[in-house]
């Protein structure tokens, strides 16, 4: 399930996804309001976290923009704002929560749980799955099967192997696969993607009569289907 985090506090942003990513959510953090459109636009996120005070705008103008993109999204406002009438604005302009800092994580995982369980009865079934060949990835119980075969892949190997499928038949370079994967940058002077490549491929590829993930020499890998 992927998460767009907006908050300006950048403590709270590493501490939020910390936290999120360690219990399998995918996640994005931004602090503006003209980044996290383009995130909205651009990606398919299942619950977005605002704030009311967030760079270039206002989280409750944004929060009505989201809604507007999309109908079926979550969204949770974590936020210092304490005004019983901001309160109310945040819920009147789409949001489905309001937590006031300081928050105990206990509960806002308890509150993302339950909105994404709301949420799912208005999600269609093929958004709650991916689907190529004979490979199924399960986004809700983060299960993956090839055919009647059932694969375990650890956390980086089943965000990678969505990443592919989401992206399916695109070459995907490396420096793309290590930014989105692990917020690696240009800069960053390391095999791990082709690392956890060769053990995606050995889970999901090998024994297998048709294989989906391929090598482009010298750029990065493709997943056909």
């Amino acid at each position: 399930m992927n998460i767009l985090i907006v908050q300006r506090d950048r403590e709270i942003q590493k501490y939020l996804k910390k936290g999120l990513k360690e219990l399998g959510y995918t996640v994005e953090i931004c602090s503006d309001r003209d980044d996290a459109y383009y995130h909205i636009k651009s990606d398919n996120y299942d619950l977005a976290i605002l704030d009311i005070d967030i760079e270039n705008g206002n989280g409750i103008e944004l929060c009505s923009e989201i809604r507007e993109i999309n109908k079926k999204i979550g969204i949770i406002f974590l936020s210092s704002e304490n005004d019983i009438e901001k309160k109310v604005q945040s819920l009147d302009s789409g949001a489905d929560d309001y937590i006031t800092k300081p928050f105990s994580f206990i509960e806002l995982a308890g509150r993302i749980r339950a909105i994404l369980r709301r949420c799912k009865g208005n999600i269609n079934k093929i958004e709650n799955n991916l689907t190529i060949k004979n490979l199924k990835l399960d986004l809700l119980t983060r299960e993956a099967k090839r055919g009647d075969r059932e694969i375990e892949l650890t956390y980086r190997e089943f965000a990678l192997l969505e990443y592919l499928i989401r992206n399916k038949n695109l070459v995907l370079s490396r420096t793309m696969i290590r930014e989105k994967i692990w917020n690696m940058n240009y800069t960053a002077n390391t095999n791990i993607v082709d690392v956890y490549m060769t053990h995606l491929r050995n889970k999901i590829d090998k024994g297998e009569e048709e294989k989906i993930i391929y090598t482009v020499r010298g750029v990065g890998y493709i997943l056909k289907g």
